[in-house]
């Protein structure tokens, strides 16, 4: 079973008490995946949430056939798969890894029913997921926005 030091490494459960992570700890099943290897695809029912404690998994989204584009890349310390948080949710993107990854798998059922169940647990969870939530859609706002106004069309409104 994964320590709670080895918990702590990840950024959304570092207001838990060591109490409220010995109730997480149970959830938690570490894999080793090796490079290229996909954890979830895309539009796959959103069965579990990830934690990433080594190396690094890309987040990808089929744009069309056979066309890939990377979203982002999740590090060590860091979350994905939140799809599974809401009930009958399917994961918005694939996750592979670009390295070996070491990565901790919760079944999103038993950590939803933990949430609901210890509702301080559950509110500091939420409060972690919407700061990171929050700083992603931040950055991905300012990336669309940057990208209009490269936009040869919305340039062209600029210079008249």
């Amino acid at each position: 079973m994964i320590s709670i030091d080895e918990l702590r490494k990840i950024h959304l459960v570092q207001a838990l008490e060591d109490a409220e992570l010995e109730k997480l700890r149970p959830l938690c099943n570490v894999t080793i995946f090796s490079e290229k290897a996909t954890i979830f695809e895309q539009g796959q029912d959103a069965d579990h949430f990830y934690m990433l404690l080594k190396g690094k998994v890309l987040l990808e989204v089929e744009l069309a056939e056979n066309i890939m584009i990377s979203l982002g890349s999740v590090k060590p310390g860091y979350c994905f798969g939140w799809s599974s948080l809401f009930r009958g949710s399917k994961y918005t993107s694939s996750a592979i890894c670009s390295e070996p990854s070491e990565v901790i798998s919760l079944p999103a059922d038993k950590l939803i029913s933990l949430m609901e169940k210890d509702p301080v647990v559950g509110y500091k969870l939420m409060k972690g997921a919407l700061e990171i939530l929050r700083n992603r859609l931040t950055k991905r706002t300012d990336q669309f926005l940057k990208t209009l106004r490269m936009h040869p069309d919305i340039q062209s409104l600029f210079a008249a």
